[in-house]
């Protein structure tokens, strides 16, 4: 059973998180970049958001933080991660693209006390 403090700090997580995909996809809305899917889902993993501008595809891992008392958000998308992300990204890619993509990119945004970096290309 999960602790109260626990809860709190796993519900406050999520809030942040939250926090940090909406600005995420505000950037890139503001940008010219339509949202095709946030947080989509299957069993071997999650992707955070899928943009699209024309039939070039980006793939966006979003990492939030409050502090870097545990490193900045970006140190958090290791070579594992990277790499699941990929996996992730062609099985979407072959199960629920509505279009062919020309192209693909991977971009990490970072956003650490509301401040937003975003790394196009970051892998």
């Amino acid at each position: 059973m999960e602790s109260p403090s626990g809860s709190r700090a796993a519900a406050h997580n999520r809030q942040v998180g939250q926090a940090g995909e909406d600005l995420a996809a505000d950037w890139y809305l503001e940008r010219g970049y339509e949202v095709v899917v946030r947080n989509w889902r299957c069993r071997e993993g999650e992707l955070d958001l899928i943009v699209r501008r024309g039939r070039l595809f980006v793939f966006v891992e979003v990492k939030s933080r409050t502090s870097e008392a545990f490193g900045g958000p970006s140190e958090a998308v290791g070579r594992s991660k990277q790499a699941r992300l990929r996996r992730l990204a062609a099985r979407w890619l072959e199960h629920e693209a509505p279009a062919r993509p020309r192209a693909i990119r991977f971009d990490v945004v970072a956003v650490l006390r509301g401040d937003i970096e975003v790394l196009e290309g970051a892998f």
